[in-house]
């Protein structure tokens, strides 16, 4: 029996009873070997992706015509370029561990690459679910953006054969598709993340170290060998702060610039090439008798900034075999006092603000997010400030959520809504989170646009089509539409009108939606007449926000 596989085994059930009414409406599933199947990918999408339990599910497209595609994930549009994940799952009722992912999942994933990314090709026998996700992707590439795809092979299991792997090689894609295998023993590592590191880190030649307002700073260089051998020692656990997924070597131009430069005749510069990592400890201690080449005993070791650079670092030396080389990177290593969170969070901020980040944690301590817990709290709902494992309830409210429905129903914004969620805590923030923002207006928004969200996932056989990419306008509108009703502007809604608020949308939530679904479509038809609208139109016009101008024409 292999211990992690027995870990993940034993995962799945409590994910099938979190998950099984989804699969039932969503995806009409409930043969039980198929859930199992299905709670492993939900698991792999939402592990490895770092998403919130909804996002992962809707990203799920199992079931018959999915081109051998069991999960889709597309990222925002970022410098010309955008990353589809692809999932396939392949789950054995065994804990041994032993089994090779199989060579017909790689070419069910190398023909469905070939077919899904072309926008002239037809999509027959494909199923709806996958069908929106696909022409949305074509619809990016229509509009000129280039796509990235990650072929993730998920099995509980060891990583294909060789004679799967000629066939990946064989199929030309080049470096336009990179291939991940995730199994049982990356899954555990990533949720073992939490766990302290405690190492000893070699550093090469002279070192600066001062005290510093109680805490500790020591400036140094370190090897790049060195940091490909603290990554394979502890890969995840050391980002567990890091506010950056990571993008991966190719389709990033930073990561593909870090490797180049390894690969190339200029790695000795590489020290001059890069702004180098940090890092923060609790404790720091080494031999201040020796002149350099300093071995540092850290505990308690987290990359804020910089693990874009130690992944790439770790991939490219792994992949190349070069042990012998002069690249070395500039570090600097903090001890700061374990009680002061929020300084360790002002620092993973300023450290990582120049770049477009995952900004939601670092904003949960702001004092904005915690009067809206309290304001919240009052209404008797829990708002989830903090990225968390355990499962939502109804009462829940996720800050991610709030954003996304604030933005979209409120600031009238449903495209920034859908499609910018990475600047909803960095650009957009003082625009979603206003001091003027209150309880009321997060419940009631996140409300319409629970609502809307339903629906689109699960639309009557008599929605248009666009229901599917058109749930942020849907919720706007019903919004405009409770406003007039209760005869309020946004500024004059609050915990006074909450009642009534609640009220109204439960006995008028079927013609709020159906009425704003006509809104739609009369804009869409002001917009492109009577002709036909393919997806791929219909996402492009969410995406944009063309809509907007001509909803407020009707309303006008």
């Amino acid at each position: 029996m292999n211990i992690n596989a027995s870990i993940i085994d034993q995962r799945l059930t409590s994910v099938i009873d979190a998950i099984r009414q989804q699969a039932l409406e969503e995806l009409g599933i409930t043969d039980a070997g198929r859930l199992k199947s299905l709670a492993f990918v939900y698991i792999c999408v939402k592990t490895i992706l770092d998403l919130e339990e909804s996002e992962a599910f809707d990203c799920l497209t199992e079931g018959s015509g999915d081109f051998g595609v069991d999960a889709m994930h597309i990222s925002e549009e970022y410098d010309g370029e955008f990353t589809v994940s692809l999932f396939q799952g392949k789950y054995k009722n065994n804990v041994e561990g032993n089994a090779n992912f199989p060579e017909t999942g790689v070419t069910a994933l190398i023909n469905a690459i070939r077919h899904l990314f072309d926008p002239g090709a037809e999509l027959q026998h494909i199923n709806a679910r996958l069908r929106v996700k696909v022409e949305e992707a074509r619809s990016l590439i229509r509009d000129g953006y280039i796509p990235q795809v990650r072929a993730l092979a998920c099995n509980n299991g060891l990583e294909w054969k060789k004679a799967a792997q000629d066939i990946i090689e064989q199929a030309g894609f080049g470096n336009q598709v990179i291939w991940e295998h995730v199994n049982h023993e990356r899954l555990v590592k990533i949720l073992q993340a939490g766990k302290p590191v405690k190492d000893t880190l070699q550093l090469s030649g002279k070192a600066l170290v001062e005290d510093m307002n109680f805490s500790r700073v020591l400036v140094g260089r370190i090897s790049a060998t060195e940091i490909e051998a603290l990554i394979e020692r502890h890969g995840e656990r050391l980002l567990e702060r890091n506010i950056r997924r990571y993008l991966g070597l190719h389709g990033n131009r930073v990561n593909e610039g870090i490797r180049n430069t390894l690969r190339s005749n200029e790695i000795n510069d590489f020290y001059f090439y890069n702004n180098g990592i940090t890092l923060i400890c609790d404790t720091f201690s080494y031999n201040a008798l020796q002149n350099g080449d300093y071995q540092v005993r850290v505990e308690n070791l987290q990359i804020i900034n910089g693990g874009q650079t130690c992944l790439t670092i770790f991939k490219t030396l792994q992949a190349s075999n070069l042990s012998q080389h002069n690249a070395y990177v500039l570090l600097r290593l903090y001890q700061l006092p374990r009680e002061n969170e929020d300084f360790v969070r002002r620092i993973t901020y300023a450290t990582n603000s120049q770049n477009p980040v995952y900004l939601r944690d670092l904003r949960a301590n702001d004092e904005c997010q915690q009067r809206l817990e309290m304001d919240l709290e009052q209404l008797g709902f829990n708002y989830r400030r903090k990225r968390t494992d355990s499962g939502t309830r109804p009462t829940d409210i996720t800050s991610s959520t709030a954003a996304q429905a604030v933005l979209a129903v409120w600031r009238k914004r449903p495209h920034q809504a859908k499609f910018f969620a990475r600047e909803h805590f960095g650009k957009l923030y003082d625009v979603i989170f206003t001091k003027q923002l209150t309880g009321t207006h997060i419940v009631i928004a996140v409300r319409l646009y629970r609502l809307a969200e339903n629906r689109r996932k699960r639309p009557e056989p008599s929605d248009p089509e666009f229901v599917r990419y058109a749930s942020c306008f849907i919720a706007m509108q019903m919004g405009q539409r409770l406003l007039r009703d209760m005869a309020l502007s946004v500024e004059q809604m609050s915990h006074h009108r909450f009642q009534e608020a609640e009220q109204l949308i439960e006995q008028n939530r079927e013609k709020y939606f159906n009425d704003s679904l006509q809104d739609i479509q009369k804009a869409l038809d002001k917009l492109y007449g009577k002709h036909e609208i393919s997806l791929q139109q219909l996402s492009a016009t969410f995406r944009r926000g063309d809509l907007i101008e001509k909803l407020q024409q009707l309303e006008g």
